[in-house]
């Protein structure tokens, strides 16, 4: 993405301006979260099967400018969204949805916008975190890319869960974050995805492709070869990632589509689990042999066959996929983000008129 020009000085000071008038205190005491959005160059929909994903952040995201409130009181605006968010972090907060229910809902977006943070209080409340400490903040992302598939929805629920552990001087582990936006996700929104997002907003490092193992939760940070003297500059001039918006935006919390693609992932698990006689595992397909998915799958119906078969070939390009960057074979690597678009377009089928596109060197491409 070129040289990390985000955020300025000017944003920055933009920010802590308004919070600063906002909230009556010294531009100085003013905290702002950095929180980025991220692109998946392989690895696509098989985290929350607990398959070993790719990720990096890119020099775009959220920004969340705040400083302790000195009570219980939460009081926020957006730079993007309408109106005031109000409410208390002793106040009780219960899940929005349920993550067995499939139907569609409405959220008016202007209207709901302040709901990522109580659903970053929810995950604190559920862990037992003792919060008395509200915040007065003022969030804001880039125009035009909230719901295009980079995560906004995670990025902004981790700037939310960093502000508010900040201002209650809470010690809290990325690792330990990841699962609070699990939390956030899966249980206050009922989304029921995996943890490649917040996982790429928290431990990725720049000019990194972060390898995160999403069933062990074991990760690693894997550099570009060194090409020369002046390999840092080499690298990047070896390849570019464009991104271009289609200019459709989708919502997954109101989607039932996404959470019925996850069951019929969890279902072809199970058929497989059982014909391989090892029914009692959890019904995951990482937790089926690739051996027993050659022998058993001719027994899955049409549509869990193309979830299964998504989820094992994807699973062999990113291996595949951390060879060739580690060794500086770029155009490698596009051909296999080609080939991870189109089976998440033919297998897992989800909808390629929707979200963003990335584009890899000159001429491979995939869906984010």
């Amino acid at each position: 993405m070129g040289e990390w020009s985000w955020p300025s000085e000017a944003q920055l000071n933009g920010i802590r301006q308004t919070v600063s008038e906002m909230a009556g205190r010294g531009i100085e005491d003013v905290r702002v979260v950095v929180s980025p959005y991220r692109i998946c160059p392989l690895g696509a929909h098989i985290d929350h099967q607990g398959g070993t994903v790719s990720a990096m952040t890119i020099n775009k995201g959220i920004l969340l400018g705040f400083v302790p409130s000195g009570d219980t009181q939460v009081i926020l605006r957006s730079g993007q969204f309408k109106g005031e968010a109000r409410f208390r972090v002793d106040e009780v907060q219960c899940p929005r949805k349920n993550a067995n229910d499939a139907s569609e809902i409405e959220i008016d977006e202007d209207c709901d916008w302040g709901s990522y943070a109580r659903g970053a209080l929810y995950a604190l409340q559920s862990r037992q975190n003792s919060l008395v400490q509200g915040i007065i903040g003022y969030i804001i992302g880039p125009e035009g890319m909230d719901s295009s598939g980079l995560s906004s929805s995670a990025a902004v629920g981790v700037a939310y869960l960093m502000a508010l552990e900040t201002a209650n001087n809470l010690a809290v582990s990325p690792e330990e974050n990841i699962e609070y936006d699990r939390l956030i996700e899966n249980e206050f929104w009922g989304l029921r995805n995996g943890i490649l997002d917040q996982s790429a907003i928290l431990l990725s490092s720049y000019g990194c492709l972060l390898c995160m193992n999403c069933k062990t939760k074991e990760h690693k940070l894997i550099h570009p070869p060194k090409l020369g003297e002046n390999h840092e500059t080499e690298w990047q001039q070896a390849y570019k990632i464009l991104l271009a918006f289609s200019g459709l935006k989708h919502n997954l919390t109101v989607n039932p589509g996404y959470n019925r693609r996850v069951a019929e992932c969890q279902e072809a698990a199970a058929v497989l689990l059982h014909a391989s006689g090892d029914g009692a595992a959890e019904p995951l397909l990482s937790n089926v042999e690739p051996e027993a998915y050659q022998t058993h799958k001719h027994i899955l119906e049409p549509n869990l066959a193309k979830r299964a078969e998504h989820y094992f070939s994807e699973n062999m390009r990113v291996s595949k996929g951390f060879k060739a960057w580690a060794s500086g074979r770029f155009e490698d690597f596009g051909t296999l983000i080609s080939e991870s678009g189109l089976s998440s377009i033919q297998n897992y089928e989800c909808d390629p008129s929707k979200g963003s596109w990335r584009i890899w060197s000159t001429v491979q491409w995939c869906r984010i």
